[in-house]
């Protein structure tokens, strides 16, 4: 009984400094998201955070994840249930994306200042999500590059969308920017004719990637062969 008590402090400790940590964020911006400012407001001393989050990296990761939780899990439902066209499902969820970006500028704000490498939890939760997307495209013989290239093409152009508009005044931005950049980043990785199926090498060994897993009579070592075998074809330049 003791020990599940202690854990439930430990909880609520937890949620409080998350909670104080949050409400900074939102009513004073990035800048104010210290160790100090946060223990200050969440009534904890600082070592308090560092016990429960490691470092102000780890508490940052915490308040992104709290801050997105609802979202992600709304991007996450979507992209399980989606159906029909696997390019209007994308071109939706990079609109979203791109719309919870400039309403949540201090978000981004934070989790840029973050001093080690690698995305939060909630933003790896988040590309999982597009992952789902992207194999949607692959699957439907619509990628010309392989999944893993066209994934962190669409990530990539989506946070630089996002940080190039709220590097502008408000009433300065682009507003046809956003659909500008989705449709120069599928240009690129889509076949160029999807309504005819594309026969060419690399389109045929992208979509048959996306079966390799479920192929029967295979082992889980050949079928990881068999994937790497895929990838490092995709990945060789192609000299007709």
């Amino acid at each position: 009984m003791a020990a599940a008590q202690d854990t439930t402090s430990r909880d609520d400790v937890r949620s409080g400094i998350v909670t104080a940590a949050s409400q900074l964020l939102r009513e004073k911006g990035a800048s104010a998201v210290t160790t100090r400012a946060v223990a200050q407001a969440a009534g904890v001393q600082a070592p308090t955070i560092y016990r429960l989050f490691g470092d102000k990296d780890g508490l940052v990761d915490a308040v992104a994840e709290h801050v997105m939780a609802t979202y992600v899990a709304a991007k996450a439902a979507a992209a399980e249930t989606a159906e029909g066209d696997p390019v209007a499902d994308l071109r939706s969820g990079w609109r979203v994306h791109v719309e919870f970006g400039l309403a949540n500028p201090e978000l981004y704000a934070l989790i840029g200042t973050r001093g080690r490498g690698g995305p939060s939890s909630a933003t790896a939760a988040g590309i999982e999500v597009l992952r789902t997307r992207v194999r949607r495209l692959a699957a439907a013989g619509l990628l010309r590059v392989d999944e893993q290239r066209a994934l962190m093409m669409i990530h990539a152009a989506g946070n630089g969308t996002i940080l190039a508009l709220l590097a502008m005044p408000e009433d300065r931005r682009d507003p046809g920017l956003s659909d500008a950049m989705f449709d120069a980043v599928l240009s690129s990785i889509r076949v160029t004719t999807p309504a005819t199926p594309d026969t060419t090498t690399s389109a045929v060994a992208v979509t048959f990637a996306t079966v390799v897993p479920d192929l029967p009579g295979l082992s889980d070592a050949e079928r990881a062969l068999m994937t790497e075998w895929l990838n490092r074809s995709l990945s060789t330049p192609h000299n007709p």
